[in-house]
């Protein structure tokens, strides 16, 4: 894989290069691909895939699972943050998957492929990584490098989680407002993450025929499979948002972390109960 020498400045509402980020994503990407029901769900004979991209890729788990279902398969993930991507070439060799490996690329530029070269780009969860002004252009970089028959397929968020615990959901209130206020999402007003309602018109618009959807949950409640993996993965992505709240102007760190120590509380309570929802898209590029 070659590498994009014109590495611009991460536009990922958290830092990029962060040990503790890297943790939660590893952690996050288990949970997510496990509640789904595997890695290649809604895809169409994944026995004939033979060029894999996976854009935002973080530590690869999505990678290394599809390149160990699909050995013939070849899967590529490429990510802005060094660290992460070291980290996935990593557990490539480690795991001895030599059809997957991972490179640094900027994927809010022109991606670094050529034309119709993959049969499947994949991508979870970029609503903070993508701002709203280039979900446009990213839609058709994917179109580029995707051949004929091939399939997109995007995982987004409909909420970061929905309990019953008022310091979490104040929480959820902090992120969609400085989402909104940051220029991520296509939010109305500011009260949910406004990513996928406007997905399906993205591909449509861009010409994908066969666009279809799956809904996945996740229930986080106490006593529950989820609850701990969930709890970590709340635990560590709200301590390293407080200062995403503070810099969008929507909570000081003192705030945040009045209601991030009682969310912690919450979740540990008898009668705790959550769950999360997200939705994957997929199209077919016209052949």
């Amino acid at each position: 894989m070659t590498e994009n020498d014109a590495i611009g400045k991460s536009t990922y509402f958290l830092d990029a290069e962060s040990p503790v980020e890297m943790a939660r994503l590893i952690n996050l990407d288990l949970i997510t691909t496990q509640a789904m029901g595997g890695p290649l769900v809604g895809v169409d004979n994944p026995s004939r895939l033979r060029n894999v991209l996976d854009l935002g890729c973080g530590p690869g788990g999505w990678v290394l699972s599809v390149a160990f279902a699909q050995p013939t398969a070849e899967v590529e993930g490429v990510d802005i943050s060094r660290i992460m991507v070291d980290y996935a070439n990593s557990r490539a060799h480690t795991q001895q998957l030599l059809n997957a490996s991972f490179g640094v690329m900027d994927i809010t530029q022109p991606l670094d492929f050529p034309d119709a070269s993959f049969d499947l780009v994949n991508a979870r969860f970029l609503v903070g990584v993508l701002p709203a002004t280039r979900w446009p252009g990213f839609i058709a970089e994917c179109t580029r490098v995707l051949r004929p028959g091939g399939t997109i397929r995007l995982t987004e968020m409909i909420d970061a989680g929905v309990s019953s615990s008022p310091a979490f959901e104040e929480l959820q209130s902090f992120l969609y407002r400085s989402f909104q206020r940051a220029g991520y999402g296509f939010s109305a007003d500011g009260r949910t993450l406004g990513i996928t309602h406007i997905l399906p018109s993205f591909l449509r618009k861009a010409g994908y025929q066969n666009t279809r959807r799956l809904a996945h949950t996740l229930e986080f409640s106490m006593h529950t499979d989820g609850w701990m993996d969930f709890y970590r993965n709340a635990e560590m992505g709200y301590k390293l948002s407080q200062a995403f709240f503070a810099k969008a102007g929507i909570a000081t760190q003192e705030e945040a972390e009045k209601f991030y120590q009682q969310m912690l509380i919450d979740m540990h309570s008898d009668d705790f109960c959550g769950m999360w929802h997200y939705v994957t898209f997929l199209g077919t590029k016209p052949k």
